[in-house]
């Protein structure tokens, strides 16, 4: 169990000012199935409770899931005009997931995932639509009020990883293909299922020494103007990072 005072200068970022909320979290096995549940009240935030599990089918086949509800959730959205409406609903999440390794040491992943806090495929286009003509009327008046209110909303709203309602996640990865000791390639894609959007998302892991990891990752984006995945600002972007891990002593 954990208690989380929110008070000046001590978790202020949390929510509501002087109050002390309260978390608490379950593990179980049961019946061969390992099973959370969560729970956190107070009065910063609304009270949200949720679980998750995990049972192998069989030796090579697992599956999974969460669910969670949030009470009295509050979602601030904007229309094309910048017209703001606040509206209020108890929100419920979920995930259903299936993870299966093959004889060849190919593992898939395969997820649904409902986001019950999420946006709908309007309240997007219609930011996406605010966005740009903000930015059309600051190019012709210089007027940039449309563009804070549209990075505002951005950072809280409509920003956020997996703003929408409705995602399809995948993955493949192989364990060391040709016999490459310490080298994972891998395929990733998230399919938007509201607006059709998707990312696809290759990727080549390799650690070739001991506290060393190299990746390679071309995430590509694909989707109409008005879409998660079409808005962004790019088309596709390479990715490189390199990882060491040292001893200080």
């Amino acid at each position: 169990m954990v208690g989380l005072p929110v008070y000046d200068h001590v978790n202020t970022d949390f929510g509501q000012l002087n109050h002390v909320n309260f978390a608490t979290k379950l593990y179980l096995l049961l019946y061969d199935t390992d099973i959370d549940l969560m729970l956190l009240t107070g009065s910063s935030r609304t009270t949200r409770y949720g679980f998750d599990f995990s049972r192998n089918i069989t030796t090579n086949l697992e599956v999974h899931g969460e669910w969670a509800r949030i009470n009295n959730f509050k979602l601030t959205t904007i229309n094309a005009q910048g017209v703001g409406t606040t509206n209020e609903w108890d929100a419920i999440s979920y995930l259903l997931g299936l993870r299966y390794l093959s004889a060849q040491e190919t593992t898939y992943i395969l997820e649904y995932y409902h986001n019950g806090t999420g946006l709908t495929q309007s309240q997007f286009a219609d930011f996406v639509t605010f966005t740009n003509n903000s930015y059309a009327t600051f190019l012709s008046t210089g007027n940039n009020s449309g563009l804070i209110k549209a990075s505002q909303l951005a950072d809280a709203v409509y920003g956020k990883p997996n703003p929408m309602r409705d995602y399809l996640y995948f993955r493949a990865s192989q364990k060391e293909p040709f016999d490459i000791l310490y080298f994972t390639p891998a395929l990733t894609s998230i399919v938007n299922l509201q607006d059709g959007s998707l990312v696809i998302i290759p990727e080549l892991a390799y650690s070739p020494i001991t506290n060393l990891d190299l990746r390679l990752r071309t995430p590509v984006l694909i989707g109409g103007p008005n879409t998660e995945y079409g808005a962004k600002q790019n088309d596709y972007r390479i990715e490189f990072r390199l990882r060491y891990y040292f001893d200080l002593l």
